[in-house]
């Protein structure tokens, strides 16, 4: 893969940039504290904005890695902060990424979160010369399927006990695929 790092990115309605320090606020309560936008992810809830500070320092320190990516999705006409998108696992040997995002309650609904993966995927797929881009779920998040069914991905299966929840149970993950050839 020809890796860029984490590139300022747009849509018609929003901005992909890179997270600062400053929007701890911001992350932690369009999203970060709320325990139904967790429910279905691998980390729990943060207690306390000292968490989510933790957490961004973490991320800022990775931007320094081209192999690092993770955005932080922004409102243009608000310039709210109102979810994460990033590209986790990258298997350099097969050029396959694999997506994961998030997004405030408030937010849902509204065709962010499809704007901003297709954002991705045409970025992925033309700077990075990424071949294959994977998402997975938690079986029990019937909406984050709706998404990803919406922006093309092919369901693959259900990978039995594959994830662990932020309870750490064992659960279900749905698989789909978008390969850049079945692309556009």
């Amino acid at each position: 893969m020809n890796h860029k790092g984490t590139v300022m990115l747009e849509t018609n309605r929003l901005r992909l940039r890179r997270f600062e320090l400053d929007d701890a606020e911001a992350i932690f309560n369009n999203w970060a504290s709320d325990e139904k936008v967790a429910q279905y992810l691998t980390w729990k809830a943060h207690e306390n904005i000292a968490v989510t500070k933790k957490v961004l320092s973490e991320w800022g320190n990775s931007y320094q890695n081209k192999e690092y990516y993770r955005w932080g999705i922004v409102v243009k006409e608000t310039n709210e902060l109102i979810g994460s998108i990033g590209v986790e696992g990258n298997k350099e040997n097969r050029l396959i990424c694999e997506i994961g995002f998030y997004i405030g309650r408030e937010y849902l609904g509204k065709g962010y979160v499809a704007e901003a993966l297709n954002r991705i995927i045409e970025f992925l797929f033309t700077e990075t010369k990424c071949n294959r881009i994977e998402i997975v779920h938690d079986v029990a998040n019937v909406n984050s399927g709706k998404v990803i069914r919406k922006c093309n991905f092919k369901f693959e299966g259900i990978l039995r006990d594959r994830g662990l929840s932020n309870e750490l149970e064992l659960i279900d993950l749905a698989m789909y695929s978008l390969l850049k050839r079945e692309w556009r």
